[in-house]
């Protein structure tokens, strides 16, 4: 990350860093990098694994603030194995929109903006459940360009709808005919993303640039998470070399829409 000038970063799967504020800090000024925050799947429309979420949100959220990070980026999963979602009752989502103004109090008393991931596999999977979460409650969202591509929400339409409610924002680019693979249930998310799922900006179907676009106009003044993710196989002669390969190219994606629309 250092090598390609980027000086920001989020914190990765839980444990992807470690779990010890010093040495995560020791880590990160190592290699001239500061923390934006991180991602937190959070069960929230189960009163029994509320406790479990709120009690993983504030540790979260403590070593996000000893870091200096900003956002607590949660993902409204249905348990925290990741099992498939499945449609809510009324009053499950009435539980969820009262657990969002939870998360925002903690988040706030560590000094950070909390904001709702709609992302594959969850709750606030698909179009319908991220307009209703939208119109229901006020919930600030991190906009995911490829993710709501994947559940067809358009992110354009998003962004320009719900400027004012997107308080972070998170690039990513998907091949939409893998895509309605998963959509379909022909495939699930891993082997989706070994085959290639999502790619670098600009080589996939996700109207990133259209995004950014609407997002600015819009008054957007955030930050833009770079997400390349892809699979390193075991065969891979060097895998660093592939992942910086990938994430270069959306790099020089992104400065050639700077410089556009400079």
């Amino acid at each position: 990350m250092s090598s390609l000038g980027i000086t920001a970063t989020e914190a990765g799967p839980d444990g992807y860093l470690g779990d010890d504020a010093t040495a995560i800090g020791r880590l990160l000024e190592e290699h001239g990098l500061q923390l934006i925050g991180g991602f937190l799947p959070v069960v929230l429309h189960d009163s029994g694994a509320l406790a479990a979420t709120m009690a993983s949100a504030r540790q979260t959220a403590t070593r996000f603030e000893a870091l200096g990070a900003s956002f607590l980026v949660s993902a409204l999963v249905l348990d925290f194995d990741w099992s498939a979602p499945r449609p809510l009752s009324r009053d499950e989502w009435k539980r969820v929109y009262d657990s969002f103004l939870r998360l925002d109090e903690l988040a706030h008393d560590h000094g950070l903006t909390h904001v709702l991931h709609p992302h594959w596999g969850t709750l606030a999977e698909r179009r319908d459940e991220v307009w209703r979460t939208l119109e229901e409650c006020e919930v600030l969202f991190c906009l995911d360009t490829g993710h709501l591509a994947l559940g067809q929400t358009d992110p354009v339409e998003f962004a320009e709808a719900a400027g004012s409610r997107i308080a972070h924002a998170h690039l990513k680019d998907a091949d939409d005919a893998i895509g309605g693979r998963l959509r379909s249930g022909e495939i699930e998310l891993v082997p989706a993303v070994k085959e290639g799922l999502f790619r670098p900006l600009g080589d996939g179907d996700a109207p990133v640039a259209a995004t950014v676009r609407a997002l600015e106009k819009a008054g957007y003044d955030g930050w833009y998470v770079l997400e390349q993710d892809i699979s390193l196989s075991a065969d891979d002669v060097s895998p660093e070399r592939a992942a910086t390969a990938s994430v270069q190219r959306s790099i020089d994606f992104l400065r050639a829409l700077q410089d556009e629309s400079a």
